[in-house]
């Protein structure tokens, strides 16, 4: 967004303030010294931060929570047509952008590094910023995460350079304007939204489209859904392999999708013209970001407690995989939250087969998100389904009967690993102690 535009702008009311993105906005918004105000349905974690930092928050939608005198208002990509704040700002013919729409025009004047892929942007968006941040490049960054460095989702730079996580959902990510674009993969996900595999395939297409002949487009050309991809599309830019990167260092996160990240991570940071020994510099200091294979603490009992946002069969698989690398010595528990009726319907199999590796597995509820509950799929099902693999599993919905068995179970031989897109961490918050 043009900076004389930001200059007329005195104050924002966000209708999703809660959400990771859109918090990030606010955040920027507060940073240039405007007003914000917003609402969401509940208060969590982000909503008290964004508080804190000194923006009015309503809990709930309602059409009073708007003032005449708002001078935009942004909105979450989940927030519904006839949401009353939405239908006050048209009546109050007040300026309506939703969150992509935001970054889109933030895009259009900055060098723009976007991250897309079905799993591992946030990491991998976060690795590029830490890396441009480290080498003095004064990135502005968007990421749907927080930095550990910094300790938030949203860095205001002063240069030409943005960061930004590119959210392929509803086709958000064709709002940007990217010089760089990441691909870490493509893979089966919000099929609520795209329906097939094609259907994505055909909206990353889009998003290569744009991209000038001047630009670059990191990716795996030789994986099969990306070669698939880049074949629908008459691309101009330059494709950069990063599988073909070497990474001379052990980073402090596990995993070999953590590898790949690096390596897609140090393939940008080149094309900017950092040198390699100070990307490596950077890389081998990253501790991760809020919610990815992050250590929240340790019990009483000296359980070492682990927390991760993966939601998707192959996001579950890959970090179980490293975490039982990292603690092949210990018992590991695994809490797992599925994130949607319709995505834990549509991945049963592949989730029922993601857990055969570890020692115990807890499954609590659905965490409904966006959608209604149909029900016709339960987490039942699901915990049904993974006895198939791992005869160590049971379905416990209260989050402080889970707490109290886990206390009681887990030792210093247990590693604890909640997992899941919605609000799990607060288990293991719940029984951390130091």
């Amino acid at each position: 967004m043009k900076q004389n535009l930001w200059d007329s702008i005195r104050k924002v009311h966000f209708i999703g303030i809660g959400g990771i993105g859109v918090s990030a906005l606010a955040r920027m918004m507060l940073l240039l010294d405007k007003k914000v105000v917003g609402s969401d349905l509940s208060e969590g974690f982000v909503l008290k931060r964004i508080k804190k930092l000194g923006g009015e928050i309503f809990i709930g939608h309602k059409d009073s929570n708007l003032a005449k005198d708002t001078d935009i208002v942004i909105y979450s990509p989940a927030i519904k047509k006839n949401n009353p704040e939405l239908i006050q700002a048209r009546k109050f013919n007040i300026p309506v952008y939703s969150y992509p729409e935001a970054l889109g025009l933030i895009s259009k004047d900055k060098y723009t590094i976007a991250v897309s892929g079905t799993h591992g942007k946030t990491t991998t968006t976060a690795m590029i910023a830490e890396i441009m941040i480290a080498d003095k490049k004064d990135p502005t960054v968007v990421v749907g995460s927080f930095l550990n460095r910094q300790k938030d989702n949203f860095v205001l730079g002063k240069s030409k350079y943005f960061i930004v996580e590119a959210c392929e959902y509803k086709e958000s990510f064709l709002n940007l304007e990217p010089d760089i674009l990441v691909i870490t993969n493509i893979d089966n996900d919000h099929l609520d939204y795209f329906k097939t595999i094609k259907n994505i395939q055909k909206a990353f297409a889009k998003l290569i489209t744009k991209i000038s002949k001047d630009g670059f487009i990191i990716c795996n050309p030789n994986n099969e859904k990306i070669k698939q991809t880049l074949l629908m599309t008459d691309k101009k830019a330059k494709i950069i392999d990063y599988t073909r990167e070497k990474l001379g260092i052990e980073l402090i996160i596990p995993g070999e999708h953590n590898i790949q990240n690096a390596k897609a991570a140090l393939a940008a940071a080149k094309i900017i013209g950092i040198k390699k020994e100070q990307i490596e510099k950077a890389l081998k200091k990253f501790s991760g970001t809020w919610r990815r294979f992050e250590y929240k603490g340790k019990t009483n009992k000296g359980a070492l407690v682990y927390d991760d946002y993966a939601h998707h069969p192959t996001e579950v698989k890959a970090t179980l995989k490293a975490i039982k690398d990292k603690f092949s010595n210990k018992k590991i528990i695994v809490i797992f939250q599925p994130h949607l009726y319709s995505r834990t319907k549509f991945f049963l199999n592949d989730f029922a087969k993601s857990f055969d590796n570890v020692n115990q597995v807890i499954i609590t509820d659905i965490y409904a998100a966006r959608e209604k509950n149909d029900k016709s799929i339960h987490a039942r099902d699901l915990a049904k389904e993974i006895g198939k693999y791992n005869n160590n599993v049971q379905y416990i919905s209260n989050f402080s009967d889970i707490e109290r068995y886990l206390e009681n179970k887990a030792d210093k031989n247990s590693v604890i690993i909640t997992m899941g897109a919605g609000d799990v961490y607060e288990i293991g918050e719940g029984i951390i102690k130091y």
